[in-house]
């Protein structure tokens, strides 16, 4: 069977899916829509219908992006827009079957938008304003088919590209991707098509595909999301690139953590090889090419290519000495053509559309889109696509919703644990390699974490620090030993050790393991360190100088307040609750905290009653006990 007749019966059979009199309910059922409650609220939508006799089909998509929003479900009923309906729970899909199924009425307290269908059945969301902001390449049918289904991405163009490279030069793909301007969306934003072409002239054969699925950024969910909502998008792009260099074998690497991403990868190259699109002789036009699946070892680390390349080869996965570089000796010493999920997922548009189309998206030397992760102190966490050249302004507030309960901005972290703080005063900033290299940040995978006014920048540094010492595999001694160095320096300043020399040391140590590190891990470790303070030295002063942390959060520099006047003296909920039993009524009965028990859990304010909620004040750390009249 040619790709023509394979498209037709798609065609066909998602006509029937969308276009059919039928009402159609679909249902985010990617991990963040599940974790959530999607498959029970999935159940309920099956159990309603069928106590009611309704002629219904349920589809389980994957993740529109609008991550806040799940459980997500979206209706289509005939003669009626489609519905988006939002925070589901079990008995709002019982509700929503008798009430807007039934009686007609969609029930607007759980709309969320409407949909509409546009361009070969696409669905787009034009009410939503965070749309308006976005242009969907790699995300362009995430939430929207079927992902354990080859059929619904065939009928929208899915495998066109590789069916039409197949009969091109190798050359010519190759100059196609370089014109686009396509760079890695991994990280490093290295240019794709010089790579693909420097894996094309190596001699030695065989040569290999690697699909970097190894998402290990604190906050960062956008491969996931790609593979569980639309994975065939990644095999064909692997598919062209492995015909393009002449590679017959291809693997995709993903973290063990994310399952339910290995089960739609395998249940796609499964549906992929039944109709001959990878495998032997694909589309009967004479080319082989496979792909496995590796679950990756859970560690950070495996997210660099040459220590994922040992890790596929059963050793302990170390990033290694460059060059060679994995293009000319990579997976069993041999070339090696590695990309991230979202560039993979670029090359079939590009192919399809041109490169002039791409490279028209985006800025001078940053073409295309990139896809962040919103997450933190922000108000509509989820995915944004957007155009290279976007500004975070419009990524956070336009987007993002604006910052939770309307709090001030205080700075992003862009780039994953690896990246630096961008404070405030940047937010105009547009989104492109270059820009944010200035701001001594980086691109990175596209995690993007929001901070607001509430937040302590050396605790930050030490949260990230934290992670990176801990990821870090020890094979150098300036990333395993100087990590430790820089971790020990900034627990001292929070706990009220630190001095002026501290801040010194901190500096020197950084530029340091940033030239003697080996791989990217070391060589970014230091990032949240210089960046925070480059912008917030005032901040690491008042720990070191004052004794004090001007957000409230490093615990051994505030203490735990009751105010005499506000607090009720039949009340008990902190007395018992406290574990370090540091509370205590005098004789008019009005709670003390013993300062020299109190272990700063913050359980007392959480239990304070919401009326009494100005009992308890977190204030600058005091050294003798409570004052009378506090």
């Amino acid at each position: 069977m040619d790709y023509q007749q394979i498209r037709q019966n798609a065609e066909r059979l998602f006509q029937e899916k969308w276009g059919s009199g039928k009402t159609k309910i679909f249902i985010g059922s990617a991990t963040c829509g599940i974790s959530v409650g999607a498959l029970e609220v999935s159940q309920a939508f099956e159990e309603a219908i069928k106590r009611h006799g309704l002629q219904a089909e349920i589809v389980k998509v994957g993740c529109l992006g609008i991550c806040f929003a799940e459980p997500l479900v979206y209706i289509l009923k005939e003669g009626n827009p489609i519905i988006c309906y939002k925070n589901l729970k079990p008995e709002d899909a019982h509700r929503i079957v008798y009430n807007y199924l039934i009686e007609d009425d969609p029930c607007f307290d759980l709309v969320l938008g409407t949909l509409e269908l546009k361009e070969g059945l696409l669905p787009i969301i034009p009410e939503l304003e965070r749309f308006e902001h976005t242009e969907k390449i790699i995300l362009r049918l995430a939430g929207y088919i079927d992902p354990e289904d080859i059929q619904d991405y065939i009928a929208l163009n899915g495998y066109q590209a590789l069916d039409k490279v197949l009969s091109m030069p190798r050359e010519e793909i190759i100059e196609e991707v370089k014109r686009s301007g396509l760079r890695g969306l991994g990280g490093a934003g290295f240019p794709a098509g010089r790579k693909w072409e420097v894996c094309f002239k190596a001699e030695d054969h065989p040569k290999y595909i690697i699909c970097n699925g190894d998402e290990g950024d604190p906050g960062a969910f956008m491969d996931r999301v790609v593979l569980e909502s639309s994975p065939h998008q990644v095999i064909e792009g692997m598919a062209i690139a492995g015909y393009a260099v002449g590679a017959h074998q291809g693997y995709i690497y993903i973290r063990s953590e994310y399952p339910l991403a290995i089960h739609r990868v395998n249940v796609a190259l499964t549906q992929a090889r039944d109709l001959h699109l990878i495998g032997t002789n694909i589309l009967g036009k004479g080319f082989d090419f496979d792909i496995k699946v590796f679950g990756g070892a859970g560690a950070f680390v495996c997210g660099e290519s040459t220590a994922l390349m040992y890790s596929i080869e059963g050793k302990r996965p170390m990033p290694r000495v460059r060059p060679p570089h994995s293009a000319e000796k990579g997976l069993f010493r041999r070339p090696t053509l590695l990309n991230n999920v979202k560039t993979f997922s670029c090359v079939p548009p590009i192919l399809l559309n041109g490169s002039e189309w791409f490279s028209k998206i985006g800025t001078l030397h940053s073409k295309g889109t990139t896809v962040f992760a919103l997450a933190g102190k922000i108000k509509e966490s989820g995915l944004a696509e957007v155009r290279m050249g976007t500004t975070l302004k419009q990524v956070i507030f336009d987007i993002g919703g604006g910052i939770k309960n309307d709090r001030a901005l205080k700075a992003v972290q862009i780039g994953g644990p690896s990246g630096g703080c961008i404070p405030a005063q940047f937010i105009d900033t547009p989104v492109d390699f270059d820009s944010l290299k200035i701001l001594g940040s980086m691109m990175g995978s596209g995690g993007l974490i929001v901070m607001d006014e509430d937040t302590c920048m050396v605790d930050m540094a030490k949260y990230f620090l934290a992670f990176t010492q801990n990821e870090s595999c020890g094979k150098c001694s300036f990333c395993r030993v100087g990590t430790k160095h820089l971790l020990l320096l900034l627990e001292e300043i929070t706990k009220g050790e630190g001095t002026l020399e501290h801040i010194q040391l901190l500096k020197e140590l950084s530029k340091e393991v940033i030239e003697g590190s080996l791989c990217g891990l070391g060589q970014t470790a230091p990032n949240p360190i210089l960046t925070t303070l480059r912008y917030f030295e005032n901040e690491y002063i008042s720990h070191v100088v004052e004794k004090r942390c001007p957000a409230l959060v490093c615990r051994d520099l505030v203490s735990y307040l009751i105010v005499y006047d506000k607090c009720q003296r039949s009340c008990e909920h902190c007395v018992l609750k406290c574990p370090a039993e540091a509370i205590h009524p005098d004789a008019k009965n009005i709670k003390i905290i013993d300062q020299s028990k109190c272990v700063k859990c913050g359980i007392c304010k959480e239990v304070c009653p919401k009326e009494y909620s100005a009992v308890i004040k977190v204030s600058p750390k005091i050294v003798t006990a409570q004052p009378e009249g506090v």
